[in-house]
């Protein structure tokens, strides 16, 4: 992964400096600030993305993410300077201006909270450039294919294949894989094309994920990695987690905690991961979608996948990074995702099975058992179920609940999980009155 920090300011290469030094782990391999005419930038990246980088200085286009049409980007034409991230927002991109006026910006808030509270999200298929905020990109309704299912499928699974195909670019290579149809899809289809595949699966002891994890790896022949989580090490990762999450998000924190220990692992044998990302949003995987209009569907879909860059995609991008490793976020394709709006509803959610699709078009490809498993949230499959907000209501009392809840900036925390997340959180980063760049998972996200 790589890691771009700077400000339209000239002659603060101490100053961009501290910035990098705060999101080195993005990339230790390699590190250079550049002083241009009217602004100072820095960038870090890992070996992996050493020949890559180097091009990208000598043109002056500064880049974070792990490419092909997912990237997070600062460019300097003469006196021209523009900020720009990618239509889905898989790359991370924050922006910030000081007492003074000046606009910083960098790959991870962590690095802009030293100098300012005034910290903003760059939007996903934005840019953004002394013209101001420009939108490149619109997140929207397609119009839908008319074709036959089994055409649409086949389609399908080879958009995905060749989405991982162009990634690889070694003969080893990683795959996180919760053993559901998503993760297992994306292992599935990379296989073929390596000497050696490396999954990764993490969980309780006996938690489903690592049942059905270990199926699909036996399936495709994989090296199989299995990271046992017991709840003592659950509660002790929580600052780590919350440090690199740059989130207090409770279902968000929820999920990273597998996700991080899992890159961890990752990190030891491999540059490169698949993440199966994006394919619930895309392809309606989601219980609670079974029990809305059909006609309502689309719509639903649109503003959920909308919502990934600051929730889901940033869990990805930050697991990895905190251990120098790039994700590769396969659903999340321009081509992948562009053909997905257009399939029907109705292949999606087809008489109650979710992401019916997705399930034809790897039937034999991946065991039965995989392709009728039904969907389970992260957290769920992997068997931290309710233990951490268990945790939370022991440690967390009633009296402190009602008198901390309520956030300067005017969030009410809904429970004391919740909480426990905030006072870590706090102890890190402090109170910032500001939190509009934090995303808050759906059915928080009014409070």
């Amino acid at each position: 992964m790589a890691g771009i920090a700077g400000i339209f300011k000239h002659g603060e290469t101490i100053l961009v400096e501290k910035m990098l030094s705060s999101i080195s782990h993005r990339g230790q391999f390699g590190k250079k600030i550049f002083e241009l005419d009217n602004a100072t930038v820095g960038m870090i990246w890992s070996k992996q993305e050493d020949e890559r980088v180097k091009d990208q200085a000598n043109s002056r286009i500064f880049r974070d993410g792990p490419g092909f049409g997912h990237t997070s980007q600062a460019t300097w034409n003469k006196n021209h300077w523009e900020l720009y991230r990618d239509e889905l927002g898989v790359a991370p991109l924050y922006m910030a201006k000081d007492n003074e006026g000046s606009i910083f910006f960098a790959s991870e808030v962590k690095a802009l909270l030293p100098f300012t509270d005034d910290i903003s999200e760059m939007p996903p298929g934005h840019t953004f450039s002394a013209g101001g905020l420009k939108q490149h990109f619109e997140l929207k309704k397609r119009n839908h294919l008319i074709s036959d299912p089994g055409k649409i499928a086949m389609e399908m699974r080879s958009l995905l294949s060749a989405a991982v195909k162009k990634r690889i670019k070694s003969d080893t290579i990683g795959s996180w894989l919760s053993g559901g149809l998503d993760s297992s899809t994306i292992a599935a289809l990379a296989r073929p094309y390596v000497k050696t595949l490396h999954t990764f699966a993490g969980g309780l002891k006996d938690a489903p994920d690592l049942k059905f994890a270990k199926e699909v790896a036996a399936h495709i022949r994989s090296d199989h990695h299995e990271v046992i989580i017991t709840p003592e090490s659950m509660i002790n990762i929580l600052p780590d987690v919350i440090y690199q999450l740059e989130s207090f998000d409770a279902l968000l924190v929820r999920s990273s905690i597998i996700n991080l220990s899992v890159a961890y692992a990752a990190s030891e044998h491999v540059t490169d991961v698949f993440s199966g990302e994006g394919g619930d949003e895309l392809f309606a995987g989601y219980e609670y979608l079974k029990s809305m209009p059909m006609s309502k569907l689309d719509e639903e879909l649109i503003d959920i996948t909308g919502r990934l860059h600051n929730t889901a995609l940033q869990r990805v991008d930050r697991s990895a990074s905190a251990f120098g490793t790039t994700a590769h976020v396969i659903f999340t394709d321009p081509e992948v995702f562009e053909f997905a709006l257009r399939i029907p509803i109705e292949m999606k959610l087809k008489d109650g099975i979710e992401k019916w699709i997705i399930r034809k078009a790897m039937a034999g490809l991946l065991p039965e058992s995989i392709l009728t498993r039904t969907k389970s949230k992260f957290w769920e499959g992997a068997g931290v179920g309710t233990l951490v907000s268990e945790y939370a209501e022991r440690n967390v009392s009633d009296n402190d609940f009602n008198s901390e809840r309520s956030l300067k900036n005017g969030w009410i925390l809904n429970t004391k999980e919740e909480l426990l997340y905030y006072r870590i959180f706090k102890s890190r980063f402090g109170e910032p009155e500001n939190l509009n760049w934090m995303g808050r998972s759906k059915s928080t996200s009014n409070s």
